[in-house]
């Protein structure tokens, strides 16, 4: 008899005797307890600090519905796999909050009043998207936004829309006219709002919940006005704009192991699509056959979703020809997922896009780099690699210095991966400088690299910080007419060390121009907000309106800095219970993915991002300049 054996009949008889010592407590132990214990509790009593395993408190937090969608669809579709139908509800309703149930009532309590309800089509659009133009320089004008640097030093709260039992707000909108396209994606509705008041026009149910930030474009040049968004079972998705009637539904991925992260780009009469991957996150589970999936692009007709071309960022996996310690065959190679959003030059008929670590061997030299494709045909061009051998999963330990063993799907141990995970995973921005086009782009390695588009060769480049899994440059960059400004997140890194903060460079030199730190604000009225406080960094893609830029932190904290000095022009707080304009709790908490956006003399924040321990939060607050 194994010793696994003889402890599992140890901890099963201990049961039983507390049971017949008191029935009224084995009545309480809940059936996904056991669940938890062997399948989760491994990798989220205690994570690693700077791990993206979220710790169990985090899990705690989220409802049913979220929580089944990550084990079914999501990145943890490798452990939902593992699992029995009947193990797999019953760990998700041993963790899931139990909220009261919500019924539309949140819609139409918020509902707009009849002759409010117009979307007008034919209205300006400020941005595309989540780089605001194809370039993804993620900057507006004082004309596209109706802001100014002096008015953005006055804002004031406007109103703030809750979204029932969501914890997680990752979802940048867009903006047409005076409608405000935003994705509750935890209630599985897109809603149009009313950018003035937040009152909705309408609201459509979506098959899943939209895990990517939106775009909004023409679905060919006789097309209808629609919006685009990616989600959580790896379908893009298409809605008029005008209706919310949605008009296609298609699946651009290469194989079901891949995941929509970065936000879909309008390029004519295509969308361009990147694909991530789930393998990163299923290798933790011992008995998985690490690994096979691997990042993409693809390109997609607006008209109808149909497929036009793929490029893919490693060969398929093959068998290995060794196993793990757990006797399972390994695969390779793999990884390079790209989950950032590419940014597009249609004058040269060029795709940028950048990718992350390979989850298994052979390292190839497309991960953790920027890669330039051919529009039309997804031919790849040129590739930079910034970061070579950087071959890593959720079951190794984050760099050699860390003193975590490595899990059995980390086999590969032993070789010469740096064990980093510093992927690219804000999309590349393209830059004009000098009579050229820069690609500038922003690692988790707290690297910013400059390229020629051209060759891909490097130009400059400089760093902030040690870099983290989650930290460095971590959702993206910004650039402005003559600068570039990176966002540092560095959670966990202490200080003097970390570089958390906005810091800006010229970005034809890469001259070190100024630098403004995020440190934490941890007073009796920062605490009483809610947990978080300590997390003071950046992670947040920033936002350049007029001649100023506006950052979000991991903290929950709004921050408006002047472009050409950094000074702060503004602070403002996020974080914390609100009231809503729907009758439904409002909270805020941590900015991270897209939450930043701005138009029509409007600042608009999604405060609340749950994962890997950051403070929840379901509060979409807008703000407006003050007298």
């Amino acid at each position: 008899m194994t010793a696994s054996i003889i402890l599992r009949l140890w901890a099963f008889s201990a049961v039983v005797l507390v049971s017949l010592a008191n029935p009224a407590l084995a009545a309480e132990v809940h059936p996904g307890q056991s669940v938890y214990d062997r399948a989760c509790a491994a990798c989220h009593n205690a994570p690693e600090p700077g791990s993206r395993a979220a710790p169990v408190a985090s899990l705690r937090q989220m409802d049913a519905r979220t929580l089944r969608a990550s084990l079914t669809t999501g990145v943890m579709k490798g452990i939902g796999d593992s699992l029995a139908p009947d193990d797999l509800r019953a760990v998700v309703d041993y963790l899931a909050i139990k909220p009261k149930p919500i019924s539309d009532d949140w819609i139409e309590t918020a509902r707009c009043p009849a002759d409010r309800r117009a979307v007008d089509a034919g209205a300006a659009i400020p941005s595309g998207g989540f780089g605001i133009a194809a370039d993804n320089r993620r900057r507006l004008t004082a004309a596209q936004s109706g802001l100014t640097t002096a008015s953005l030093a006055r804002l004031k709260p406007a109103w703030t829309l809750a979204i029932p039992n969501a914890t997680i707000l990752r979802s940048q909108p867009v903006l047409l006219g005076s409608t405000l396209f935003y994705t509750a994606s935890q209630a599985s509705t897109l809603l149009a709002l009313d950018a003035g008041t937040g009152c909705i026009k309408w609201a459509a149910k979506t098959p899943s919940g939209i895990r990517t930030s939106l775009a909004i474009g023409r679905l060919g040049k006789a097309g209808p006005l629609a919006v685009v968004g990616g989600d959580e079972g790896g379908h893009l998705q298409a809605w008029e704009a005008a209706t919310g009637k949605i008009l296609w539904r298609a699946d651009p991925r290469h194989d079901t192991g891949g995941v929509l992260t970065g936000a879909p780009v309008f390029a004519g009469d295509r969308l361009i699509v990147p694909i991530s991957a789930l393998d990163v996150a299923q290798a933790m589970r011992p008995t998985f056959a690490c690994c096979s999936t691997h990042g993409a692009v693809s390109a997609v007709d607006a008209t109808n979703g149909k497929l036009l071309w793929t490029w893919h960022a490693t060969p398929d996996a093959q068998p290995l020809g060794v196993k793990n310690s757990a006797g399972v065959e390994m695969r390779g190679p793999s990884g390079a997922p790209v989950w950032s959003t590419p940014a597009v030059d249609t004058k040269r008929g060029l795709v940028l896009a950048s990718t992350g670590e390979n989850t298994s061997p052979p390292a190839t030299g497309t991960s953790d780099a920027i890669i330039a494709l051919d529009l039309a045909t997804g031919k790849q061009k040129w590739v930079f690699q910034a970061l070579a051998n950087d071959v890593w999963n959720m079951s190794c330990p984050s760099g050699r210095e860390s003193r975590r063993k490595p899990g059995p799907n980390c086999f590969f141990f032993d070789s010469d991966s740096v064990l980093r995970d510093h992927d690219f995973g804000g999309g590349p921005v393209l830059f004009p400088a000098g009579g050229r086009t820069l690609v500038l782009a922003g690692q988790k390695s707290g690297d910013v690299w400059a390229l020629d588009l051209k060759t891909g060769r490097k130009v400059w480049s400089d760093k902030f910080g040690p870099g983290t899994p989650l930290g460095g440059v971590h959702w993206g960059i910004a650039a402005d007419e003559t600068r570039v400004f990176a966002p540092i997140a560095d959670p966990g890194v202490p200080e003097p060390v970390s570089a958390s903060g906005v810091h800006a460079l010229d970005a034809a030199t890469g001259r070190r121009l100024w630098s403004w730190r995020a440190l934490p604000d941890c007073s009796e009225a920062r605490k009483a907000r809610g947990p978080g406080c300590e997390r003071a960094g950046i992670s947040a893609p920033p936002l350049v309106v007029d001649g100023a830029i506006i950052a979000a932190g991991l903290d929950g904290r709004l921050w408006v800095l002047d472009a050409a000095s950094g000074t702060v022009l503004a602070s403002l707080e996020t974080a914390g219970p609100r009231d809503s304009l729907n009758g439904v709790p409002a909270r805020g908490g941590a900015v991270d993915s897209g939450g930043l956006f701005a138009g029509g003399g409007m600042v608009f924040v999604g405060s609340g991002y749950a994962a890997f321990g950051q403070p929840a939060g379901n509060a979409l607050i807008a703000f407006r300049p003050g007298p």
